[in-house]
């Protein structure tokens, strides 16, 4: 006698796999069948010349209308390509409308600090421009190990000891130059003694290694400045005044 220790056989499950396997065979026969297509149609451009007249019958899918024809296709590929050109080309003019605007502003102002005398004169043309622009003001600190501010300069109010501003360098310009934010009150304290509140702050480290001294504009308003705004009018102003101060302040040789 013997014993039939076979599983039971699920049919259901058999089914289900046999259909899967159906699926996947249809699924690389089509796209076996599309490859060849298009290789055809790549190695023969003038396929469509020869059959112009079964371009008007042939219906495409569409995600909305169901079909439409091969024509309608087209134009509406068309029009989209057309819309996307125009928001470029309306990009361009805005970015060259800010740069030009941002020319304006600076030149306006490389203008006004050469007409200065002294530092004095310098601060208070810079911060006459800045709030010209609806700021608070703007500020400029110089590290103290890299000019010449001791007594007897009449200057000193300018020096930044940049071992003091290192807190700040550490937290937001190890990797940039530039920063675009808001302080925190021991911050603010360290830069903007005088102002009660400020809101943001662009911050610019000066000369080419940042190692001069520091630019700060400073605003009321929390958003004025972030994160991702452009900066090439900081750097332009930062390029230009170390050379401007020099005029007045000898730097530290070392």
């Amino acid at each position: 006698m013997s014993i039939d220790i076979s599983l039971p056989i699920n049919k259901d499950k058999q089914r289900h796999v046999v259909k899967s396997s159906l699926d996947e065979l249809t699924a690389e026969k089509v796209t076996y069948h599309d490859k060849q297509i298009c290789e055809y149609l790549l190695k023969n451009p003038d396929f469509f010349i020869h059959h112009a007249q079964k371009l008007d019958t042939l219906r495409i899918a569409h995600p909305v209308r169901g079909v439409v024809s091969l024509p309608e296709w087209i134009m509406a590929r068309q029009r989209n390509k057309i819309k996307q050109l125009e928001q470029e080309i309306q990009q361009l003019i805005n970015h060259a409308a800010i740069n030009q605007k941002l020319f304006g502003q600076l030149m306006f102002l490389q203008l006004e600090l050469l007409k200065a005398n002294d530092p004095d004169e310098l601060i208070e043309r810079l911060n006459s421009w800045a709030k010209s622009m609806g700021l608070q003001g703007a500020y400029i600190y110089l590290f103290d190990d890299k000019w010449q501010l001791s007594a007897p300069s009449k200057f000193q109010y300018l020096a930044l000891s940049a071992e003091k501003f290192n807190f700040i360098r550490i937290s937001y310009l190890q990797y940039s130059q530039y920063y675009l934010g808001q302080l925190n009150p021991a911050e603010c304290a360290c830069l903007l003694p005088d102002q009660d509140y400020v809101g943001s702050v662009a911050l610019s480290l000066l000369g080419q290694f940042g190692d001069l001294g520091v630019l700060v504009f400073s605003s009321r308003h929390p958003n004025h400045y972030q994160t991702g705004q452009g900066t090439l009018l900081l750097e332009k102003i930062s390029q230009i005044l170390p050379i401007l101060i020099s005029r007045w302040i000898n730097r530290i040789d070392k």
